[in-house]
C-alpha cells in the first residue's frame, strides 16, 4: 500500500472529504507510524552508523534519527570490538569521577535528549584516551510514507498502518465509539502479527525452538 492508497482508503472507510478533514490526514498517517515505531522494534527498523570519539570527550553525539540504542562498540587499533554496557548516568559518574581518568571506554549512558536543535548524547565511561572507532547499531524514525510515497509498513504492515490512521482520523471526527472501538481492536490484532515477527527475529528456531 503506497501514501495514495492509503488515503483512498482512509477516506473511503470513513465516507468524509471534507476540505480540513483531508488536510488533516498526513497528520492521522504520522501519528499512527509514531505510534507503530514507538511500539515494535523490528529489525528493519535498525540502523548501523560509524563514527569516533574524540580524546578525552566523554560525550557522543547521537545520531538525528536516533530513538533508542540496539548495541554500541568500540573498534580498538587492531580492529577488535568491545561492546560496551548500558548503565545509568549515575553509575559513570560514580565508577568515573574524574573526567581525567581516561582509557578504552566500558560503558555506556543516555545521558540527554534533542533539545534546543541538538540531538542528544550518550555518555561514556570511562572517559575515552584515545579517538577510537565506534560502531552504533541503533532503532531510528524512518521516513514517513507521506514524504516518501511508500514505507516499511506500507509494504509489510498495511493493516497496523491502516487502522491506526483510522484510529487518529475517527477520533478528529469525534466518531461514533464502537467503530473506534472495532479499529482499536483491529489495530491490537495487527500489532500482535508485528510482535510475533519482532519475537521471531530474535530467535533461532535450530536453537531455540519453534515457538
Amino acid at each position: 500500500m503506497n501514501y495514495t492508497e492509503l488515503v483512498a482508503a482512509i477516506k473511503d472507510y470513513t465516507q468524509n472529504e471534507e476540505t480540513s478533514f483531508v488536510s488533516n490526514i498526513p497528520n492521522f498517517v504520522r501519528q499512527a507510524e509514531e505510534r507503530l515505531n514507538r511500539s515494535i522494534m523490528v529489525p528493519e527498523l535498525r540502523k548501523n552508523v560509524t563514527g569516533s570519539t574524540a580524546k578525552d570527550n566523554v560525550y557522543l553525539a547521537r545520531p538525528q534519527d536516533f530513538i533508542s540504542v540496539f548495541s554500541l562498540a568500540v573498534v580498538d587499533s587492531s580492529g577488535d570490538y568491545s561492546f560496551l554496557l548500558d548503565k545509568d548516568v549515575n553509575f559513570i559518574r560514580e565508577a568515573y569521577p574524574s573526567s581525567s581518568t581516561a582509557a578504552l571506554p566500558k560503558y555506556y549512558a543516555q545521558f540527554d535528549g534533542d533539545f534546543g536543535g541538538e540531538d542528544g548524547n550518550l555518555i561514556l565511561g570511562p572517559t575515552p584516551d584515545a579517538a577510537y572507532a565506534v560502531e552504533l547499531h541503533y532503532y531510528y524514525d524512518p521516513p514517513s510514507i507521506v514524504s516518501t510515497g511508500t514505507s516499511w509498513y506500507g509494504d509489510n504492515a498495511e493493516s497496523a498502518l491502516l487502522y491506526g490512521a483510522l484510529i487518529e482520523a475517527y477520533t478528529y471526527m469525534k466518531g461514533e465509539a464502537d467503530l473506534i472501538q472495532l479499529y482499536t481492536t483491529r489495530y491490537g490484532e495487527a500489532l500482535g502479527q508485528l510482535t510475533g515477527v519482532q519475537i521471531r527475529s530474535a530467535t533461532d528456531e535450530y536453537r531455540d525452538g519453534r515457538l
